[in-house]
């Protein structure tokens, strides 16, 4: 019996690899990624999308930097086999409220091999390590797989450390599991103060892995163009699903499902308060909040496409080292096109509108902030 399924899978498996070899003979592997291409464009036009030139400008920009992610992900960096840590959101590649404070590291990896994490730990405030199974564009099971924080790991004196990915238990090893269906490591390292802070070093390789990666094979490049194709589908409807969601009560800062973040490969220890900011020429929003007891929290602007603002030009976001605090531990946060002179101020970077993110790790507690439209005159009466 087991002789007779394993002939049909390599049955199955010759037949996909001539099919992925005629479809790149006959071009219709590249034809169907560049249609799935134009079809991921209806996005920027759904009714729900902004109509100006401005937001629609950023739409399409926005898919081409999914474009440039999903081709490094899924046809550069794409072999479970040969990992390789690569940053999958950074200054110009923005994904669903990116946090400006993170460093993104991450790799294809598969339930089917074990691998090893070689680091020294950095100074960088926040250390996350988790395993997912799926991606935005799948159908499969999409969720959390294994994680491990910096403050769990065992390390020598110099902060050198060793992590064993696998499906099964590494008894007296630091141990970041697995699942069969385990397909990526995404490694967050948050700075509360990036002037002062360095990452963790980090390298990844899977056991027993031998020599250089095999060549390209045409199965590998036709699969590889179909997952990024989805992936770019995926994640844009994703986010602009959530997007148009949180504008049916723009200017609130409601509590986000976890189970929903987690879902969307989120960090298991944030809880996340997502809303739609919206504000007229001489308008201002402020949120009020005493942040909770917690390891860090941080609150950011993000375009309608869940981007965050190019926080490289403009101070478009805060954490608990930075914000300005009332004697009373309170946060009074203002979001304005202009600076008001004031403490906390928060750039909109000549947006009108978009998604706002407030999120805090290890919190004891999850207080509701208040948000308020006032008008921009009025600020300095209000502090």
């Amino acid at each position: 019996m087991d002789a007779t399924i394993d002939a049909r899978a390599d049955d199955a498996d010759e037949a996909r690899a001539h099919e992925a070899e005629a479809r790149i003979l006959d071009g219709r592997s590249w034809s169907d990624f560049c249609d799935s291409l134009k079809r991921a464009g209806d996005v920027v036009m759904r009714p729900g999308s902004p109509t100006n030139a401005f937001d629609r400008a950023e739409g399409y920009r926005y898919l081409s930097r999914l474009v440039r992610v999903a081709l490094e992900s899924y046809v550069e960096f794409a072999d479970p086999a040969a990992p390789v840590l690569r940053r999958p959101a950074h200054e110009t590649v923005k994904i669903g409220a990116d946090n400006p404070d993170n460093y993104y590291q991450s790799a294809s990896i598969s339930g089917e091999y074990e691998y090893r994490i070689r680091g020294q730990r950095g100074s960088v405030h926040y250390l996350g390590l988790g395993t997912y199974a799926g991606n935005y564009g799948s159908e499969k099971r999409r969720g959390q797989s294994g994680y491990i924080e910096g403050s769990d790991l065992q390390m020598d004196s110099q902060g050198r450390f060793e992590i064993v990915l696998s499906c099964s238990p590494a008894p007296g090893k630091n141990w970041l599991p697995m699942e069969p269906d385990t397909s990526s490591l995404i490694v967050r390292q948050t700075f509360q103060d990036r002037t002062q802070e360095q990452i963790a070093d980090l390298t990844i390789e899977r056991v027993g892995a031998s020599g250089p990666p095999g060549p390209l094979t045409p199965i590998a490049l036709d699969s590889g163009l179909a997952g990024a194709a989805a992936y770019i589908q995926g994640t844009s409807s994703l986010f602009c699903d959530w997007s148009e969601g949180f504008r049916d009560q723009p200017n609130t800062l409601p509590p986000f499902d976890p189970a929903i973040a987690q879902a969307a490969h989120g960090d298991p220890h944030i809880r996340y308060y997502h809303g739609y900011w919206e504000l007229g020429p001489e308008q201002a929003l402020l949120i009020e909040v005493t942040p909770p007891e917690c390891e860090y929290w941080n609150f950011q602007l993000n375009n309608h496409w869940m981007e965050s603002l190019d926080y490289r030009y403009h101070r478009i976001d805060v954490n608990h080292h930075a914000a300005i605090k009332s004697p009373d531990g309170s946060v009074r946060l203002i979001v304005a096109h202009k600076d008001p002179g004031l403490p906390n101020w928060l750039d909109t970077a000549a947006h009108e509108r978009g998604t706002m993110c407030l999120r805090w790790i290890r919190a004891d507690s999850h207080p509701q902030p208040s948000v308020r439209v006032v008008a921009y005159a009025d600020l300095r009466r209000e502090n």
